[in-house]
């Protein structure tokens, strides 16, 4: 009986957990390995509540260039960092020198945060405007890296949910 109570209350604690795998596959650029890891302070899939600072951390194998986009809940889109020159190793968004904070905002749910990096800094601006959809956002970050070669350009996603 012991044991049976014992297996209830495991199995009743396991119920509440989640396991999500997502995966870059699919986004163009995403082959060259450059980004080696993109995730929010609180990890992927990191819970925040409105109003609460987030940092984003992108770790590159070489020294180049990050834009960091945001995709909200409710499909609008927007730029976080243009064009930043980065050493290889670790590098935090916001840096202290950019003198901004990042801030979830309503809507709740679902947030992307895309890194694009190139070794060379990127000769066009990226545009966004209106409301995306998953094919919309690819075509956007696609068409931004597509002038620069496979090997000198990686995009990379992770994503953290509004509460």
């Amino acid at each position: 009986m012991r044991t049976a109570l014992l297996f209830g209350a495991l199995a009743l604690g396991l119920s509440s957990c989640t396991v999500s795998v997502r995966s870059n596959l699919g986004l163009a650029g995403s082959g060259s390995n450059l980004i080696t890891n993109l995730r929010p302070d609180r990890g992927e899939g990191g819970t925040y509540l409105v109003g609460d600072e987030v940092r984003i951390s992108v770790t590159t194998r070489t020294a180049g260039y990050v834009t960091l986009v945001a995709l909200q809940p409710g499909g609008a889109a927007s730029v976080l960092a243009r064009n930043v020159y980065v050493n290889a190793g670790t590098t935090t968004f916001p840096r202290a020198q950019d003198g901004v904070t990042y801030n979830v905002a309503a809507p709740r749910g679902l947030q992307r945060v895309r890194a694009i990096f190139t070794r060379v800094r990127p000769t066009s601006e990226l545009v966004l405007s209106g409301v995306y959809d998953g094919a919309r956002w690819n075509t956007v970050t696609t068409q931004y890296v597509q002038p620069y070669a496979v090997a000198d350009r990686d995009v990379q996603e992770t994503y953290l949910y509004i509460r």
